[in-house]
């Protein structure tokens, strides 16, 4: 599981904060009074699963001020449309200047871990586990892979940094798959795992004969991956990607893969709706 390093998520937040409130807010700065108490409610618009709520209180320790939090909900709660999610009291200008900062984060965290809760749902019973990949947004990748997990998925290498994956471009300019092996056996330690793409029948038997311990089968349809896993027999990992929707994962997952990666629980994840309500106090 991704933990959340709140050194790095204090940077992302700063830096966020740096993008939208820059020198001051001028709307809130012009008609707020400084000493104006408010209560800010922030509501769920739609169904959805809960993802970021510890950044909150996070994000209003910036303006060096007190405030008090209350949560409704913890992240991994579903929370119905209209509920209250977390009521926050204190300074009326900070609220007003960091809501936007705050909705941001939580809406695009709790839409992420909301449609990984679709996938999730839909291989239970099977041995499948649904895992994301590097396809998220430059920056917040430790906060949407946290997401991910939240709603249910696993995460997959981190970066290329911590696992040994080779893909078919590797493989074009290597000149195959068992010389792309080799080479990087000499490369890494012995404790790593070595996966290889594979999109047809050949590179999975390449794959294979060259001792990979996974195979990521790319982009095949559903005859071809029938083939691949019957191939393969169980003597690795089998972790399939491409083309993968909620209208055919369960029919994925219940041919015996093990990993289903899909890029879209981060790139094409829809940011549910939440608003903030602020009254007086």
């Amino acid at each position: 599981m991704v933990r959340l390093d709140w050194k790095k998520v204090d940077q992302i937040i700063e830096w966020a904060l740096n993008e939208d409130v820059g020198m001051g807010d001028l709307t809130t700065d012009g008609i707020i009074e400084e000493e104006t108490q408010a209560r800010g409610k922030i509501i769920a618009k739609d169904d959805l699963i809960l993802a970021g709520i510890d950044l909150v209180p996070r994000i209003f320790e910036k303006s060096l001020l007190t405030f008090n939090f209350k949560p409704f909900f913890k992240d991994g709660d579903f929370v119905p449309k209209g509920e209250l999610i977390e009521l926050i009291e204190g300074n009326a200008k900070v609220i007003l200047t960091y809501e936007r900062v705050v909705l941001n984060f939580l809406q695009r965290l709790s839409g992420i871990a909301t449609y990984a809760s679709k996938f999730a749902s839909q291989v239970e019973g099977t041995k499948a586990k649904i895992v994301d990949t590097r396809k998220t947004t430059p920056g917040w990748r430790m906060l949407e892979k946290y997401a991910v997990k939240i709603g249910g998925g696993e995460n997959h290498r981190f970066g290329l940094f911590d696992a040994v994956l080779i893909k078919d471009n590797h493989i074009t300019l290597c000149g195959g798959i068992k010389e792309a092996v080799e080479r990087i056996r000499n490369f890494i330690p012995p404790y790593l795992k070595v996966e290889v793409e594979a999109s047809n029948s050949k590179e999975v038997q390449d794959a294979l004969e060259a001792g990979a311990e996974i195979i990521l089968l790319d982009n095949m349809n559903v005859d071809e991956l029938r083939e691949a896993v019957k191939l393969i027999g169980g003597k690795t990992v089998i972790e399939v990607s491409g083309g993968v929707n909620l209208s055919n994962i369960r029919k994925i997952a219940e041919m015996g893969v093990d990993l289903i990666s899909i890029g879209a629980l981060t790139h094409s994840a829809t940011a549910v709706d939440i608003s903030m309500k602020a009254e007086k106090m």
